[in-house]
């Protein structure tokens, strides 16, 4: 059965770990590969390869480390069909989806294309007398990243993509369940002409996740996960020293107004609760119309809209959406359904118990709809992720603006309104760290910044766009001062120049 190898330079063959992950074929429910679950020797040779590479990578110029960006996009656009299968055939989700998310992460890799200009530090002159004051921003060295399974391309290039091309060493801890996309990507890099060593990946479970915390060459450590686990990892990284962001669940949700556009609202919603089988940080599980009246008409337009979601295997490309990634997820998923009809939610539409013919044994499960879902709710507090859309309903506008607020999770929101005062009410007062107007997934463009707030998000630093560049850069202040002379050198003492101006001449090349 084929392995899929730790990425580490200097080094070849398979792993010698007794333990192995298994990495299914979700479309059929059989296991497809292997992946080592690397131990802290495996870490310590990566390590070890990125100390003798990054102090070469960081003298290089930005320039430099921008053409090698340059040369890893266009390398991952060429390969964008053959990554994207890749990717479906771990994961689950359909090809359109797959592109999506590799071509979110080449928009990173863009704004890393200018990392030149994104280093430039500040200068002041003359801030006393004949003193400069200037900053650069320097590399720390080496970073890692902890990604999820649900966007194995995506998040990967959110974090390397900026730190190495600040002039740091990565090394990436993929999600054991979908590893093959990063490790082609690390191969890419290498192609594109990074040295070895600047970008490595190391396959794992928490051991490794212990490992890349508690290693002191590690500097800086970017982290994508369920809640829980994002605190565990903010917490033991922050108390080894390091610099950690860790961004966790979600439960975004979706304000309708009585003015909005029915129809494009459920045209919105159909892809943004139910794309990608509803694994996503970003999807919209729970809609809250505001009104009775608002809610009823919505509730009517949805349950057709939903009936007629095709799901199907990844490579079908009528399929709106494609399998879960396991069966424990599968599972885990289905336990939340049954968990809100315990809990006095109205089951609309039940997900459950879903067959595709000549795939009985693949992961798949239906689109589910709630009605009637409370803020007291289980089911409504905790993360589904998975594809199941809940409606809360709100009486008036405050109280659909405090739902969102009071949430444990605000990673993002969205309202949808003809309304502008209402929006910009909403946007203004919205305990919540990404907002969208009219736009059901508000994930910022790659040169702004990703990040939520509450317990989505452990750390005072976003992903991408300048924040990243600051998170995996330190800043260096120089104050300088040339004493005044009483004369300008002429160098003529010792047969330099016999004028100041030619002190700065600049000789021609060639």
């Amino acid at each position: 059965m084929r392995v899929i190898d730790h990425v580490i330079a200097g080094t070849g063959g398979v792993t010698a770990t007794a333990r192995h992950g298994e990495v299914f074929d979700p479309n059929s429910g059989q296991v497809q590969a292997r992946v080592p679950l690397g131990t802290t020797a495996d870490l310590d040779r990566a390590v070890a390869a990125a100390l003798a590479a990054q102090p070469g990578w960081a003298a290089t110029n930005p320039q430099r480390r921008a053409r090698v960006m340059f040369r890893f996009k266009e390398l991952v656009e060429r390969e964008m069909d053959a990554l994207a299968h890749l990717l479906s055939s771990e994961h689950g989700k359909v090809i359109a989806d797959s592109k999506g998310d590799i071509q979110r992460g080449l928009e990173v890799i863009e704004f890393a294309c200018g990392i030149p200009h994104a280093l430039k530090g500040e200068y002041t002159q003359g801030a006393g007398p004949g003193i400069d004051v200037y900053s650069m921003r320097q590399p720390l060295g080496i970073g890692a990243g902890i990604t999820p399974f649900n966007f194995p391309g995506m998040i990967p290039m959110w974090m390397f993509g900026v730190a190495i091309a600040c002039g740091n060493a990565f090394i990436l801890k993929p999600s054991e369940r979908d590893p093959s996309v990063p490790v082609r990507l690390a191969e890419l890099m290498r192609e594109a002409g990074a040295p070895e060593g600047i970008l490595q990946v190391v396959h794992g479970d928490k051991e490794m996740v212990d490992a890349i915390l508690d290693h002191p060459a590690i500097s800086a450590v970017s982290f994508v996960g369920s809640s829980d686990i994002a605190h565990y990892v903010y917490r033991r990284g922050v108390e080894a020293g390091k610099r950690v962001q860790a961004m966790g669940g979600a439960k975004n949700h979706g304000i309708v107004m009585p003015d909005a556009d029915l129809d494009q609202v459920v045209a919105d919603l159909a892809g943004a609760a139910f794309g990608s089988a509803g694994e996503r940080c970003m999807a919209l599980p729970v809609v809250v119309p505001v009104g009775e009246r608002t809610a009823d008409a919505l509730r009517a337009k949805l349950i057709p809209a939903i009936e007629a979601l095709r799901v199907g295997v990844s490579t079908d490309a009528d399929a709106h959406y494609g399998p879960v990634v396991n069966a424990a997820h599968k599972a885990r998923v289905e336990a939340w359904i049954a968990r809100g009809v315990e809990e006095g939610a109205e089951l609309v539409v039940d997900g459950r118990g879903f067959s595709l013919q000549g795939h009985e044994q693949g992961f798949f499960i239906g689109p589910s709809l709630f009605d009637h879902v409370t803020a007291t709710m289980e089911s409504y507090r905790e993360e589904i992720f998975g594809p199941v859309l809940q409606i809360v309903r709100a009486p008036d506008f405050e109280t659909a603006l405090r739902l969102p607020s009071e949430h444990q999770y605000g990673n993002g929101v969205a309202i949808f309104t003809r309304n502008g005062h209402a929006a910009r009410e909403f946007a203004a007062r919205v305990n919540v760290g990404m907002v969208g107007i009219n736009v059901p997934i508000p994930v910022p463009v790659a040169y702004h910044s990703f990040g939520g707030w509450k317990r989505s998000a452990f750390g005072d630093v976003n992903q991408h766009g300048m924040e990243g560049v600051r998170f995996w850069t330190k800043v260096k202040t120089v104050t300088q001062r040339w004493p005044d002379g009483s004369a300008l050198p002429t160098g003529s003492e010792d047969g330099g120049p016999s004028r100041v101006q030619d002190a700065f001449v600049i000789p021609t090349m060639g």
